[in-house]
This record gives structure tokens, C-alpha cells and sequence, in this order.
């Protein structure tokens, strides 16, 4: 009886664990360049000073991220951009370290810093990228951005500074707990010059919402029946405790 109960019941603290990254992917739907988190389920056996191999457990993970891209919408405004196909952009950390992502709503901030939607500064080949009083901000498939000086004519451009743009592999990322991407090795990543941007646009997320809303219903119901069944084995204890009591 005590397995039928142990099984359920972390089934079910499992699944409410599954639901909470699937109602976090629903809730980032909008989210320029979210990538959704992926959930899995895996047996894992108790293990401990006072744990018992023959019992299973499982256990939802978060395994990773779904690599797929998400739609390009065409914004017309300067400071937006999409990567286009493979590829991040370098930005800084809450730590001051270097990390990646996809938002291209791009910003300059009361410093003259230029940054992410979230306040992320974005880099280039010497830091951050710092942006002097301009009229206009153009910014180049390559990632370099230049800038019409204040009082210069319409045909003046000087070039500030170019964003840092990288291709590693797949699986040389893992997403932290702040949203942005870091290599697995800790490591910085070298600039790539075949990664290209689409100025006046923005990737969206790659979130399905009618996928994750599936995914919310069938999680709700696997709840239901671990809740059912832990019901199942309080009725078959106490069956089991009145026939005892006859004997």
C-alpha cells in the first residue's frame, strides 16, 4: 500500500512541477525572443541514509530549451533588430559577465548606454556599447552601428561601435535563471561574422500557446488521477483495517 501512495504522491508534486514551466512558457508568449522551456519526466529511485532502491520516484526536469525560432515581425523602428536564423547577441549579465540572447529591442538609456528591453547592456568589441547624442542610429546586418552626430547633414554617418554576435553550437548553451543564455563551459564566445541581423524587426517567442495550453490541460488531468489514486489507497487501508478488526 505504501508504494501505490508513495508513486502517487510524487506523481502529483512531480506534475505541479511540470505545470509551473508550462504556465511560465504560457506567460512569456509576447516575450520578444523567448525561448519555451522543455519538461521531462524520468524514474529515479530513492536513494539516501534511509532510502530504498526498490522505490521509484518521478521526477519533471527542466532538460533544456526548444532551439526552434521564433516569427519575425517587421517593426519599421531603428533600434529593433532579429537575428536572422542561427545566432545570439553578447550582453551583460546581472553578474557583469558576458551572456546571450535573442530580444532585439534594443534601447539607449539615460547614460547613453545601448541595451536590451530589460536593461541588459549590450556588447561590442570592447564592452558595452555606449552611444554618443546622434539624430539617427542605423545598425547594419553585420552588426555595426553607426550613428548621424547631432547637427551633421543627412549624409554624415560615423561608425560607433559593432554588436557582438556569436554561433555556437546547440548545445553549447543552457538558459539560467534570469532568461539569458550562457555557455556550458563558462566560457566567452568568440564574435562570428556569419551571423546576420535584420534591422527594424523583432523575433518573437517560441512559444505555441495552443501547444502549451494542451499541455496545461493533460498535466491538469495527470494531477487529478494521482489525487484519485492516493484516494484509492486511504479507501483499501481502511478496507483492510475493518477486516483486520473482524478477525
Amino acid at each position: 500500500m505504501d508504494r501505490m501512495l508513495y508513486v502517487a504522491m510524487s506523481g502529483a508534486q512531480q506534475t505541479l512541477r511540470a505545470q509551473a514551466l508550462v504556465s511560465h512558457n504560457l506567460a512569456n508568449a509576447n516575450t520578444t525572443g523567448f525561448r519555451q522551456d522543455l519538461a521531462d519526466f524520468r524514474s529515479m529511485p530513492v536513494f539516501g541514509d534511509a532510502g530504498m532502491p526498490t522505490r521509484v520516484y518521478a521526477m519533471a526536469e527542466r532538460s533544456g530549451s526548444d532551439p526552434r525560432l521564433g516569427r519575425v515581425m517587421t517593426t519599421g523602428r531603428d533600434l529593433d533588430i532579429a537575428v536572422q536564423g542561427k545566432g545570439w547577441i553578447a550582453v551583460q549579465g546581472p553578474n557583469g559577465d558576458e551572456t546571450y540572447t535573442r530580444a532585439g529591442d534594443l534601447q539607449v538609456d539615460a547614460n547613453g548606454l545601448l541595451t536590451t528591453g530589460n536593461g541588459h547592456a549590450v556588447l561590442g568589441n570592447n564592452g558595452p556599447i555606449s552611444i554618443p547624442p546622434a539624430e539617427k542610429i542605423e545598425i547594419g546586418a553585420d552588426g555595426t552601428l553607426s550613428i548621424r552626430p547631432l547637427g551633421e547633414a543627412s549624409t554624415t554617418l560615423v561608425q560607433v561601435d559593432r554588436i557582438k554576435l556569436v554561433d555556437p553550437t546547440d548545445d553549447g548553451l543552457y538558459k539560467d535563471a534570469t532568461g539569458l543564455m550562457r555557455t556550458t563551459d563558462g566560457q566567452s564566445l568568440s564574435a562570428s561574422a556569419d551571423v546576420r541581423l535584420q534591422s527594424g524587426a523583432l523575433e518573437s517567442s517560441n512559444v505555441n500557446s495552443a501547444e502549451a495550453l494542451v499541455s496545461m490541460i493533460e498535466s491538469s488531468r495527470r494531477f487529478e488521477l494521482q489525487i484519485k489514486m492516493m484516494k484509492v489507497a486511504e479507501d483499501n487501508s481502511s478496507t483492510t483495517n475493518q477486516l483486520l478488526r473482524l478477525e
